[in-house]
Order: C-alpha cells, then structure tokens, then sequence
C-alpha cells in the first residue's frame, strides 16, 4: 500500500523524538537488569500536572449548556477576546479577536497549515519555493516544508552571530547555492529557541521585519516558549512589538509549555489579517475547531493571577532544575566558554566530548551504557552537529542520578 501515497509521505523520516523512544524501549529490560533504568533528558515537554485552576474550569464547562457542540475553526469569542487581552497585557500589543486571532489545535497543527497553505509543490529542488527555517531549529519544520513540496533552507544559529544572523547576509548564502530568491515564501523564527534556548532582542526582531517588508516574505514567528523565562527584566519579546509587524507577521502561541497542558492541543495564531483570513479559510476545510469546553477553561488561565503564579513557580523549578544540570557538567569538565546557559526554555545546547566524532556516536552510547537519553544535535540541522540538546524536565533526584552515572561511566568532556 506504500506505493499509493505520495512521495512526499513516502520520503519523510519518522520523527526523531519516536525513533529515539522506540530505541529506549528496545534497550530499557537490558537497562535496568544493570541498574541503569532510562532517565529521559529528550523530551520537550513539562511533566508537571496542569494548574488545579484550569482542570476545574475544565470540568465547570462540561456541564454548561451548548459546550459539547460544534465549535468554528477560528476559536469563540471568548476565547479570541481572552487571547486579545493576553497579547496586551503580556507583550502590550493590540490584535482585533474578530479578524487577527485564530485558534490552533496546538501550535504544531498551524505551523504545519500555514506551511502547506503557502508552498506550491514541486519535484525537482530547483522548482521549489522555499521557506527559510532555523538551523539548529524544530526539527518538525524541515519535515513541514519536505511533506509539503517545499524546501527548506537553513538560517544558520551560531554562537558567533549570537544566534541573531544577519538576515540578508542568509538571502546571499541561498544565492550562492543556486536558488532563487523569489522562490521564498516565508522566514520562520523561533525565539526563545528549541533546541538551543537562546532569545533575540526586540532590535533584532525589527531587523527581521524590516527584511520581510524588504522582500514581501511573511514573517512566522513561533513563540511556544515565550513565556518560559528565569529572569523578569529578560522576558522574551514578542515579534508583533515592533512597529508595523502585522504587516507581515503571523506570531504562533501554545498553552502546552507554560501551563503544562501538552495533551489538550490549545494555542493560537495572531497577526497579519489578509494572512490570518487565508490560513483560517483553508483551516475551515480540516477541522470544525476546539472542543468548546477546552477553550472555556482556557480563556479562564490565560488572563488569571492563578496562571500567573504557576508560570512563575514551573519557570522557578527550571531554573533550579537548570543550575542542577550545568553545575554537574561543570564537575565532568565542561568549561564556562564551551556552552551558553540560557535565560529561557527548559533546555541546554551541550557541545559533545571531544572523544566523539559525531552527535549520534556520543547519544548512542549515553543511552546504551548510561540509561541517559538525549537527542543528538544533527536532529535539529547540519549546524547542530556537535552538540547534544538536554531536558531538564525530570525530576530533581534523577537529574542529580545523570551526572553520577556520568561520572561512573566515563562520561567527561
């Protein structure tokens, strides 16, 4: 039956986070007979269980009259007028709930539509509109443009450019290699990044922009970890902040990091109307919206001091959890200068021993000797060869176990 799908679906990989789970299945009865039962650094996402505030919301809702009905794509309207307040009161920018918000069934699910609305699909790599992706970056967004018939072209995160790169010096490497710069579409930004956690300040998201209005490309700024922040006067940004972005910016939000609520698929879009009204009339086609019941309860903690609090005691934890980690990294010889600790997110961007010649070679053997999963840096892009990306979601007492066994295993920088 494989031959009758596309060659698009018939190319993709399955998605590194499964095969690195399927791996750590295969390994775990042989893991833990030698007292090395897997201690999971891979995965991006909170452990934590939701705010109380929101699961009883959750359950006032079901009893309310009219919830368990059809929704629309786009989102009620107390859930857009909820989402209009967060924008202000949060990045103090102003979005219309009624033609500048949509709702996402995750923020993964309007990334991958928005790509798929804007690309034409083509056979050869020459013929393909592009779209300019992180690099290191999500690793889903390659496979978006790949499933799509697009093609992705990496804008390079380095430590040298302070992973803010010049935007036109990346237009000039794509002509270089022989594409065409009208063949662009759109340039996908994700500040706070996954994987290496590093932000971008207010200044370079106007570069940014300024470059988009330059050449008429949309501008798709995914802000899932905006609010995971360790410090109040270096609070992540949001791109729609800088003057005259809605003219070509769509800005992606999710409830899945800072409230802990990956698995109610919750998040929005807000920006550019033209672009918000193109993406929400193909969307109409997909899906019938949220289920209505999940939306009240989120409108409730997004604007709530109970949500406030728990963003602000889970980012506490992290940073907690974070000094745990770097402390214990530093004891097995990683350096100050060999990686950057970041202000955001709930990952480190760790550079490999120098023993190893490859990501994988070095994730390889942390899992099978170690129990420890982590997901090799190459996952993320050509530039993230090199580097290991580590969680620090698990719980205290195993992060503590990691650098032990670390240290027993010869796992040093």
């Amino acid at each position: 039956m494989k031959e009758l799908f596309n060659r698009y679906v018939q190319d993709i990989e399955t998605y590194i986070m499964v095969q690195i789970k399927q791996r750590t299945l295969e390994l775990t009865p042989e893991l833990k007979a030698k007292g090395r039962a897997p201690i999971s650094l891979d995965i991006g996402a909170p452990t934590d269980t939701p705010p109380k505030y929101v699961i009883d919301k959750l359950k006032e809702a079901l009893d309310m009259e009219g919830m368990h009905r059809y929704s629309t794509p786009k989102g009620e309207a107390f859930f857009l007028d909820a989402v209009a307040k967060r924008m202000k009161n949060r990045f103090g920018v102003d979005v219309d709930p009624k033609t500048e918000i949509c709702s996402l069934i995750g923020s993964k699910e309007g990334l991958a539509n928005i790509v798929r609305e804007l690309i034409n699909p083509a056979e050869k790599d020459e013929d393909k509109e592009i779209i300019l992706v992180p690099d290191p970056g999500y690793a889903s967004y390659s496979q978006m443009l790949l499933v799509s018939g697009g093609l992705a072209y990496p804008i390079p995160l380095t430590l040298e450019n302070n992973y803010m790169p010049d935007m036109e010096e990346v237009l000039s490497e794509l002509k270089k290699d022989g594409y065409d710069e009208k063949k662009v579409k759109a340039v996908i930004i994700n500040y706070p990044n996954n994987p290496l956690g590093a932000t971008a300040t207010k200044e370079y998201y106007k570069e940014v922009v300024d470059f988009c209005k330059k050449h008429n490309y949309l501008l798709i700024s995914d802000a899932a970890y905006c609010d995971m922040y360790f410090d109040e006067n270096k609070k992540p940004c949001s791109a729609l902040e800088v003057e005259g972005a809605k003219d070509v910016t769509l800005e992606f939000h999710s409830f899945s990091k800072p409230y802990a609520m990956t698995g109610w698929r919750l998040g929005w879009v807000c920006g550019n109307k033209e672009a918000l009204g193109m993406f929400a009339k193909q969307k109409s086609t997909i899906d019938t919206g949220l289920f209505k019941a999940l939306q009240y309860a989120a409108a409730a903690i997004l604007n709530s001091e109970e949500g406030e609090e728990y963003i602000k005691n889970a980012n506490d934890r992290f940073k907690e959890k974070q000094k745990i980690l770097v402390d214990g990294f530093k004891k097995l010889g990683w350096k100050d200068e060999d990686f950057v600790v970041p202000d955001a997110t709930f990952y480190l961007w760790l550079p490999i021993p120098r023993k190893y010649k490859t990501s994988r070679e070095f994730t390889s053997e942390l899992l099978e000797k170690s129990g420890i999963v982590a997901v090799p840096g190459d996952a993320f892009g050509k530039y993230g060869e090199g580097y290991a990306r580590i969680s620090i979601v698990a719980p205290k007492d195993q992060l503590h176990e990691v650098i032990v066994r670390m240290e027993k295993d010869g796992f040093t920088y």
